[in-house]
Parts: structure tokens; C-alpha cells; sequence
């Protein structure tokens, strides 16, 4: 048994919000109870004590949307890589990396990614993996990663005809074995989802030996409209828009997430609203990419659960959640709208996205959620409370500002000190692999 207390406590439940010096009780994987902190130190007297010094304790953060295999790619320069549009940005960077990953590459890319996520704050994310090069295993590589440092993970496998019908075959076959391994497990901390890339490299007899690979099983993830090349593919060599598409094969759904959605109509919003189907922003990257705005406004106006990722572009949800307030804001030309959305995507929807396929409540600290609990080392010089909390958070906290992180009551960092892995150890290993990538792909 572990208390965490002396610090504001933001639980994100509508029955009790804040607590100005509050505590919580977690017992093995969940929250026992939430109150004061006198009270339950002196209910708990044996109960290990974690001192938040004042801090802000909150539920830890959710990624719906990330790529581990990007991570090698940090300060990396491809030789005659000047992208002019979205297709040479994937061409020239991100298939050419993944064409190089070998199985010590991905499990070196999630041994990075997910201690960047317990060093900002994240405890579960639902990843979207590519690795061309070695396709078998590759999930189960990032799945063992998962459960040695402790977090929580939704993994699926990047299927796409872009290299062939033998890379083809072995992608479908990944998604397949892992699903079969996640069904027989049934571990409450890692789940599968069936991967997809966009469409414009899937062609309609490949969604029809995903769909019947799948059986039924678990829901799609998939890079939906993030370019204009899917909207000019799917009108081109199917008559039909994208999301049109994706109905027609049987891949929309309850369980089904569609990334970016940046280029749909809004015929296609009613279609993804009907079906139930989960969208994830990722606005740095879209940014960064220069793809444009996803619709998030009109996604919400249209009663779509709409979450936010990062698309590896980084690690750190804050970060994210204030690009996507800045983006929204720039595209309307209006400074106030957008606030509720992305505070909505962040706090509430990823955690409803993330219920679709994990057990334990998540993103709320009360009794019998999961005891995802980090601390922040935010000491605010402007008043704070339950009513202002949003405020603060977007133009105060940094996830580098997390000391102290939970994942399923297990305590993975305490006061910044990595207790899940010896990080100069693991980041000794990493660059030896990450040197021997970066020359084969300059080679």
C-alpha cells in the first residue's frame, strides 16, 4: 500500500475535483481511497508514503496516437533528404528509416519512448509500428519493453503494400499473431489493435484480408486523410471518398481509431459519428508536416470522440495540448474558441478512448480507478484551484516538470530517479545500436 500526498490534488472526478492538500491511497494495481492528508495517514499508518512537497498530484497522462519505431530517428540527417511535399516527407524519411529497423532497433526505439513517456508524465499509450526491415516479432519486442518498464500499451502493426506482397504478407501476419497472443494473455496492460498505414497504399483486397485476418477481434488503427493523397487516391480508383472506403470494407467501428482526419467532408464526419468510429488529433506533427489543420471544431460539433496524440513529433501531452489550442485558434482566426476541445481530448476523451480497451478506469483518480498517478513539481504564484486548473496547465506546466510517476500502482520514477530501468545503461545500448543505424542508413 502506497500514499501519495502533501500536494494540490487534481482528480478529474466531478464528485470531488480538487483537494487543496490531498492524498491517495493506491492497494496492488488501483486507487483504494482519496481525502486529506491527515486523515489517511493516520487511517493507513503502515502504508508507504510518497511526499508530493507541495506539488500538483494528477491522474497521469494517455497518448492515443505515437510511433516508437521513429525514435532512433532524434537529430538525425539523411543525405539528400529535402522534402517539397507530404508523400517525400514519408518517402524520404520515415519509409526509409523503417526499412532499416531491425528487431534490436525496436526494442531500442521503445526502450526510449517509453521512458521519455514516464519522464513527462504518460503511462499508456496506443502505438502504431513500422519496422520493414524485421517485421516478425517486432510487436512482441515492444510488448516486452512495455512490461519490464510498466506501462500500459495498445500496439498494432503498419500495414501497407508500399514494399511489396512478401512485406505485405508478413505485416498482416504480425497484426494476426499478436492479437492471437493478447487474446490468450489477457494481461489488464497490454491490448492489440489491427495497424493500418494510410489508404493510399492500401488497396481493397488487402482491407479485405485484414478484415477477415482480424475476425472481428479488435479494432483498426489507421492513418486516415492526414495528406490530400488519400482523398485524390480513393476518388481516383474507387469513386469514392476516403472514410466512404473504410465503411465500405468493413474497417469503421466502436473500437476503430482513425488518425488525423484532416482532409474530411463533412458527410464523411456523419459517416465516422454513425459508426461510433474514435478520430486522434496530432497537431505538431500535422504542423510539422505541413498537411494542414484537422477539423477538430467541427469533429466535436458533429458529437465524434476526438483524442489527442503526438505522432512521435514528441512525448510530452502538455506540449501538444498547447500546440493544439494555438492551431485551432490560428485556423478559426478567432482567439476565443477551442479551449474546452483540446482540454476535452486530453483529460476526458483519451481516457473514454482508452476504456474501449483496457479494463481499469483510467484518467481519473477516485476508488477503484487504475493508480496511474503522477506528481508535478508546479508550485503556482497566481491562485489555483478546481475552477482554474486548465489555466495553469497550459500556460504553466511542462511535462518535464513530472518527479514522480505511477503506472497500475507500481512507482516507475520517484523524485526523477528512474526506478524501472538504469537509464545511463540503457541509453549506453541505444546509442551503440542507434550509431550503427544512422551509418547503414548513410551508407
Amino acid at each position: 500500500m502506497i500514499i501519495i500526498g502533501n500536494g494540490r490534488l487534481i482528480t478529474r472526478d466531478s464528485e470531488q475535483p480538487y483537494l487543496e492538500n490531498g492524498a491517495v491511497v493506491t492497494e496492488n494495481e488501483l486507487i483504494k481511497e482519496v481525502g486529506s492528508l491527515d486523515a489517511l495517514r493516520k487511517k493507513y499508518p503502515e502504508a508507504e508514503f510518497v511526499d508530493a512537497k507541495g506539488g500538483v498530484i494528477m491522474p497521469a497522462f494517455i497518448n492515443a496516437h505515437t510511433h516508437i519505431y521513429s525514435a532512433l530517428a532524434r537529430g538525425l540527417s539523411m543525405s539528400g533528404y529535402n522534402p517539397t511535399n507530404f508523400f517525400e516527407v514519408l518517402d524520404g524519411m520515415w519509409w526509409r528509416l523503417d526499412r532499416h529497423l531491425s528487431l534490436e532497433d525496436t526494442r531500442r526505439s521503445a526502450y526510449t519512448t517509453m521512458i521519455d513517456c514516464i519522464k513527462t508524465g504518460c503511462t499508456t499509450i496506443f502505438d502504431h509500428h513500422a519496422s520493414f526491415f524485421e517485421i516478425e516479432g517486432s510487436l512482441f519486442a515492444i510488448a516486452d519493453v512495455a512490461k519490464e518498464l510498466g506501462i500500459r500499451a495498445c500496439l498494432c502493426y503498419e500495414v501497407s503494400e508500399r514494399d511489396g506482397e512478401k512485406k505485405l504478407d508478413a505485416s498482416i501476419e504480425e497484426n494476426k499473431n499478436f492479437i492471437d497472443y493478447c487474446e490468450r494473455e489477457q494481461d489488464p496492460m497490454l491490448k492489440a489493435m489491427f495497424g493500418g498505414h494510410a489508404l493510399f497504399t492500401i488497396s481493397d483486397k488487402t482491407f479485405e484480408r485484414c478484415v477477415k485476418a482480424n475476425g472481428g477481434r479488435t479494432g483498426f488503427h489507421i492513418h486516415v486523410c492526414e495528406g490530400m493523397n488519400d482523398v485524390y487516391d480513393s476518388m481516383r480508383n474507387y469513386g469514392c471518398r476516403s472514410v466512404n472506403r473504410l465503411l465500405y470494407n468493413g474497417i469503421l467501428g466502436e473500437k476503430t481509431l482513425l488518425g488525423h482526419c484532416i482532409h474530411v467532408s463533412p458527410a464523411e464526419m456523419d459517416i465516422i459519428r454513425e459508426t461510433g468510429t474514435m478520430v486522434v488529433n496530432n497537431p505538431e506533427s500535422n504542423m510539422g508536416n505541413a498537411v494542414g489543420c484537422s477539423p477538430v471544431l467541427k469533429l466535436f460539433e458533429k458529437g465524434i470522440l476526438v483524442g489527442l496524440g503526438t505522432d512521435a513529433y514528441t512525448f510530452d501531452m502538455l506540449e501538444s495540448l498547447k500546440v493544439a489550442l494555438t492551431i485551432q485558434r490560428h485556423n478559426a482566426a478567432m482567439p476565443n474558441v477551442a479551449w474546452n476541445e483540446v482540454t476535452a481530448m486530453l483529460f476526458s476523451n483519451n481516457a473514454r478512448i482508452a476504456q474501449r480497451y483496457f479494463p481499469h478506469r483510467l484518467g481519473v483518480i477516485k476508488p477503484g480507478a487504475a493508480a496511474d498517478i503522477i506528481v508535478m513539481d508546479y508550485k503556482p504564484f497566481t491562485p489555483f484551484s478546481g475552477d482554474n486548473i486548465d489555466g495553469h496547465m497550459l500556460f504553466g506546466m511542462a511535462g518535464r516538470q513530472c518527479e514522480t510517476t505511477m503506472c497500475a500502482g507500481r512507482l516507475l520514477m520517484k523524485d526523477r530517479k528512474l526506478m524501472c530501468a538504469d537509464e545511463e545503461e540503457v541509453n549506453r545500448k541505444t546509442l551503440e545500436v542507434s550509431t550503427e543505424l544512422w551509418r547503414r542508413l548513410n551508407g
